[in-house]
């Protein structure tokens, strides 16, 4: 039996016909419904830890050589992180989350536009003594409840 190689030219041969691995970048599976991205933000809180403030500590970099998404977040960054893989990005899907968990927690937003509905989530999560295991727990109690009403 006859074995057929490869061409020479392919990208991960080399013309002796040696083979070398070739590293491959697969692109990453991101949430596409709400309940998913409360559960991909409580593991992104569970692993990083929750940061009371704006979104992640030393925004500017002046202190932290540490990448973004690998800091302590705010309920807000952690769910943007999770919708869209950097703390500081808006998608339609991660504005969507934080809209439906700002109207689960305490009386709601005074108004309906995406500040307030960041502003009340992040007042939420801001409280003195507010721990990361609470704000794991609510995201997964959102996620549940999310998913029993749709």
């Amino acid at each position: 039996m006859k074995t057929i190689l490869p061409p020479a030219t392919a990208p991960t041969n080399f013309p002796s016909g040696d083979r070398r691995t070739a590293r491959v970048a697969l692109p990453t599976r991101r949430p596409s419904t709400v309940s998913a991205v409360f559960r991909a933000a409580a593991r992104v809180l569970a692993a990083n830890g929750l940061y009371q403030g704006d979104y992640v500590p030393d925004v500017r970099d002046k202190e932290m050589r540490v990448p973004h998404f690998l800091r302590p977040m705010s309920i807000v960054a952690a769910l943007k992180c999770a919708a869209s893989g950097d703390p500081h990005r808006d998608t339609a899907l991660a504005n969507k989350a934080i809209g439906v968990l700002a109207l689960r927690l305490d009386d709601g937003p005074a108004y309906g536009d995406i500040f307030s509905l960041e502003a009340h989530v992040d007042g939420w999560g801001d409280l003195p003594g507010r721990s990361t295991e609470s704000a794991v727990a609510v995201l997964y109690a959102a996620a549940d409840a999310v998913e029993v009403t749709s």
